[in-house]
């Protein structure tokens, strides 16, 4: 079993006197009323990694630790700023699977060791509030590390570290540091241990793949679509463990990241050449079809949720509550179960490394040295002429299925568009923004219709059900009735938000 909590630390020099002579001066900061000394503890923390250190290169850290009150496993995947996430699991003698899971997306299946050793002997000190809530922790160490290569190396050093409670607001850190920078205590030149132990003991570093760029000319079309999809594969690596571990909208973030990958590619093959990135958008298209299901039902789930709890408790008839809760139980694991086996298969290894391979080999097709601007103008408009014929076609349909599928469809190409604009944006600058938010208003509304159709199918489904178990299908029916009325509405609104987005300037603006 596993748990995981937000970490915000900040590691210090040592002072010249560890002592109540800087001590005090941090009851000036606002909210800590006391100092209360903790004792000592002995630490042991053996760090893995792969050989050529793949974790350290993706600022994450796997640790054994024994000794102190945290012994176990941890592990540390960076979030926003200087904060981490530390997910921890009990002691065991090998890495638990839970762990090794949220890595594999950065070491696919490259074997992890032992890398480094560090030992600590830390005195440590809690800042109280005034009824005695520990606000954060301060600690002294003496440090010895140990490289564990063939032939091991050793260093060592003294080094402080504030760290934040839980549910403790950052502010209090602020404060902490400018109490000790007015006692000349600096933050340590290193961003951890790990850091600092592999630069001290001499460790050779290897160098991450090379990125293949030197193949490419700087601020040329392939420079510009490069470099997005470089930051898009990231996106996809760094999403992994959240997806896995189904914290909120992470199954959307690598939904959305797989659609701009493959719009991206498709859009951009006089650049990129497609015998190579086909199959990696075939790919792709498999992945996020094996997200589809769990997305969908989050979406689905929250709305038919929203709308029932808007209902007066008189239109409540039947077991409405539960059975929605029952369909979304039911259906949620399943989907679940959908995404981790995908994750969990060498389909989906084989993607991560054939997008790595696209990084570091660019198949560069004819017009990759052509400078941004033709190219990417060119590639945009005729995504964008794809939407405007969709969008007319489905406008000129009567409401009905048909009509429901158009819209659909019209959906789609305003994706492709909008993400078409973003790799061109640092050459083509305000054209390519300004069409990217007109068409995302177009998307916005074509998306509120699309998940109407998906409601109204499931609401459907929902009432036969009820039908069947001999319950009142009045609310499905009601439910029904509102989503068919939202989605009406939708319609109305589709010409008046496309307007904006069909006017001739912008094309001419983006074309120069």
């Amino acid at each position: 079993m596993t748990r995981s909590k937000r970490e915000t630390e900040r590691t210090y020099e040592t002072p010249a006197a560890y002592d109540a002579s800087w001590l005090a001066g941090l009851l000036d900061v606002e909210g800590i009323a006391s100092v209360a000394e903790r004792g000592t503890e002995k630490l042991d923390a053996v760090y893995y990694d792969t050989d050529d250190l793949r974790l350290v290169g993706a600022s994450v850290t796997l640790r054994r630790r024994t000794g102190g009150a945290d012994a176990g496993w941890r592990l540390k995947l960076p979030m926003s700023g200087a904060d981490q996430e530390e997910v921890s699991a009990p002691l065991s003698k090998a890495i638990p699977n839970t762990l090794r899971d949220l890595v594999v997306s950065r070491v696919r299946e490259t074997e992890l060791r032992p890398v480094v050793r560090i030992r600590s002997t830390r005195r440590v000190r809690h800042l109280l509030d005034s009824a005695g809530t520990v606000l954060a922790e301060l600690s002294l160490d003496e440090v010895r590390a140990d490289f564990l290569s063939a032939t091991t190396s050793r260093a060592s050093w003294t080094e402080m570290e504030v760290t934040l409670a839980e549910d403790i607001d950052s502010s209090l850190l602020d404060g902490v540091d400018e109490r000790l920078r007015d006692k000349g205590i600096g933050c340590a030149g290193y961003p951890s241990k790990l850091a600092r132990a592999l630069e001290e003991t001499g460790a050779e570093v290897p160098l991450l793949p090379d990125t293949g760029r030197e193949t490419v000319v700087p601020g040329s079309a392939a420079d510009e679509v490069l470099s997005y999809v470089d930051q898009q594969a990231r996106t996809l690596v760094d999403i992994d463990p959240a997806v896995r571990r189904g914290l909120p909208d992470a199954v959307h973030k690598m939904r959305v990241t797989c659609r701009r990958l493959r719009s991206t590619l498709r859009t951009y093959r006089p650049v990129l050449d497609r015998k190579v990135t086909d199959p990696i958008r075939e790919e792709l298209k498999w992945l996020g079809g094996e997200l589809a299901a769990a997305r969908d039902q989050e979406v689905l789930a929250e709305r038919l949720g929203s709308h029932i709890r808007a209902l007066p408790r008189e239109l409540l008839l039947g077991r409405v509550d539960a059975r929605l809760q029952e369909w979304n139980v039911t259906r949620t694991a399943e989907a679940r179960q959908r995404t981790l086996d995908a994750l969990r298969s060498p389909r989906y290894l084989e993607l991560l490394d054939s997008l790595t391979a696209l990084a570091e080999q660019p198949p560069l097709a004819r017009k990759a040295e052509t400078g941004p601007e033709k190219v990417m103008v060119k590639a945009i408009l005729k995504e964008y002429e794809r939407l405007v014929g969709r969008v007319a076609h489905a406008l000129e349909l009567s409401p009905g299925t048909e009509r429901d599928e158009a819209l659909h469809q019209a959906r789609k190409a305003a994706k492709r568009t909008r993400y078409a604009t973003e790799p061109a944006r640092a050459s083509l600058g305000k054209p390519a923004k300004r069409l990217g938010r007109r068409v995302k208003a177009v998307q916005k509304v074509l998306g509120d219709h699309q998940d109407s159709v998906g409601a109204r199918q499931a609401l459907r489904n929902l009432a036969l059900e009820a039908h069947a178990a001999h319950e009142p299908s009045f609310t499905w029916g009601l439910l029904y009735g509102q989503e068919q009325a939202e989605a009406d509405t939708c319609e109305r609104n589709v010409p008046t938000v496309w307007a904006p987005a069909s006017k001739p300037r912008l094309r001419k603006a983006l074309a120069g």
